[in-house]
């Protein structure tokens, strides 16, 4: 049995306590001085807020003395930690061994993962690109050893720097030996003692008598330097993605166009996906509700559901979907927030990998196309025959929507007396005019079969007593015809009607 070589990825929020309350989807927000207050101090800031002037630690005074404008808001830790499980749920679609870690970081065993995804690089991308979906600014760091990965990432913040990354077990030492002691989380409180005798290091912290830094900083300081190293082994507490997906998201601004809720319909469908992944299923009806108004003025929420034809996982497919409902959708009031639910799941088929693919593509690309029409045209629009077992053509031809389950089909023994009919009926019959005893349409129609005689109906007074024949014009069109024998069969000028056209 081949083993994967150990690889790790960090995933680091610097910014999480702010973003929770200002997300950098949207553009304008850029320039907003905002300021998170915890008891008082400034614990996370704007780019802006920093040209500012205001600082960590700053009291709320000094904050207002710098900027009056300035947009403050206290520290929420429960949506800081929903923001973090919506994160982890998000990357279990890269591994399903994700873990929660301090520091508002994220920690991911992609070992297993580079095949599937085409290598460190381009799973590196994608998980960037999850962030910036998700609506976060976060770094990456990626080694050999978790807690190395988690040190890298929080450097790469500390460097305003996209990541950092070491894949090889040789040069992680060299790599960590320069990188500064406080990025430790128990070396933290022991910042000033540690600078006090020249330790700025985490080689400088190496080099310290161990019995002498254990009395000083405790235990958990040698072992977090021991982990990050690789020569004390880590022990991580999984994610565990819930049992079912029903996801809640308040937005940012009072939205008034339904293309706008794209940008945030991917960040819900980012998290479906993670979810998906980890339970190995495939969605096949998804509820979605877009809030409104609450309080005295509460309007209900806007709702649609989207069936799938078929169980779908990927991205692509369902983004298309979202899309092409959300340009349909007309919205009566303005959306402050968007509920994503998981109605109807299945498990999910195992991918082919057979030499020899079946020809003309997937077997389900029919069923893709469906699914986009629907979404377009609506399931009321898009319809599939379901025959009445009546003589009368325009009774028999019957039409349900893709979505419900389709009659069974007839047995044999009930086709074997089936008579020839047109591939498209008319709405409603056509009166046709008659020229010379003949009936006539764009030229002089010739009768190429007997009349097949069709007397039904009586018990529901939708009583049809009529003659029908297959004729040819000119140009060798056939056409449905009738001749209606209820007026007046004794007419010397009988009424014909055409019903329908042959293919």
């Amino acid at each position: 049995m081949v083993t994967c070589p150990p690889l790790w990825i960090a995933v680091h929020l610097p910014l999480l306590q702010l973003e929770v309350f200002v997300t950098p989807l949207f553009a304008q927000q850029e320039t907003q001085v905002s300021v998170i207050l915890h008891h008082g101090r400034v614990t996370s800031m704007s780019e802006s807020a920093n040209h500012m002037g205001i600082r960590l630690n700053m009291r709320t005074g000094g904050v207002q003395m710098l900027c009056a404008g300035a947009e403050c808001y206290q520290r929420d830790q429960i949506k800081e930690k929903l923001a973090l499980q919506a994160v982890a749920t998000t990357l279990l679609q890269y591994s399903p061994q994700v873990c929660l870690a301090e520091d508002d970081c994220i920690l991911v065993d992609i070992s297993a993962s580079l095949s599937l995804f085409g290598g460190i690089r381009a799973l590196r991308k994608r998980v960037q690109e999850s962030m910036r979906i998700l609506g976060y600014t976060a770094t990456t760091g990626i080694a050999p050893v978790a807690r190395a990965a988690w040190l890298l990432a929080k450097e790469a913040s500390r460097k305003l720097l996209r990541g950092q990354h070491v894949f090889k077990m040789q040069r992680l030492t060299q790599r960590l030996d320069r990188l500064p002691v406080k990025l430790l989380t128990a070396a933290q409180p022991l910042t000033e003692l540690l600078q006090g005798i020249a330790c700025y290091s985490l080689r400088d912290l190496r080099h310290l008598p161990r019995p002498g830094l254990q009395r000083r900083g405790g235990k958990a300081l040698l072992i977090e330097l021991d982990q990050a190293y690789g020569e004390q082994a880590e022990v991580h507490e999984w994610y565990l993605a819930a049992p079912e997906f029903k996801v809640k998201m308040e937005l940012p601004d009072r939205i008034e166009q339904a293309e706008s809720l794209l940008i945030f319909a991917r960040s819900l469908l980012a998290q479906l996906l993670g979810w998906l992944a980890a339970q190995q299923l495939a969605v096949t009806h998804i509820h979605m509700e877009l809030l409104h108004e609450r309080g005295r003025q509460a309007i209900p929420p806007t709702m649609f559901d989207l069936h799938l034809a078929q169980a779908c996982w990927q991205e692509s497919h369902l983004l298309s979907l979202f899309k092409e409902k959300l340009s349909q959708l007309k919205l009566h009031s303005a959306v402050i927030g968007m509920l994503l639910e998981v109605k109807q799941t299945i498990l999910r088929e195992a991918q082919s990998y057979t030499l020899f693919p079946e020809p003309g593509g997937q077997e389900n690309e029919h069923k893709r196309l469906l699914e986009l029409l629907i979404a377009r045209l609506g399931e009321d629009n898009v319809l599939q025959p379901a025959p009445h077992a009546d003589h009368r053509a325009d009774i028999a031809n019957h039409w349900i929507s893709v979505i419900k389950k389709p009659p069974p089909p007839c047995p044999a023994h009930a086709l074997a007396g089936y008579v020839l009919r047109p591939n498209w009926l008319l709405p409603q019959p056509l009166a046709l005019d008659i020229h010379e005893h003949r009936p006539y349409y764009g030229s002089e129609l010739k009768l190429v079969s007997p009349a097949e005689r069709i007397e039904s109906g009586w018990w529901n007074e939708q009583i049809q007593t009529r003659d029908y024949y297959i004729a040819v014009d000119k140009r060798h069109v056939r056409y449905w015809i009738y001749r209606e024998r209820a007026n007046d069969p004794e007419s010397e000028e009988p009424v014909w009607f055409l019903h329908g056209i042959f293919g």
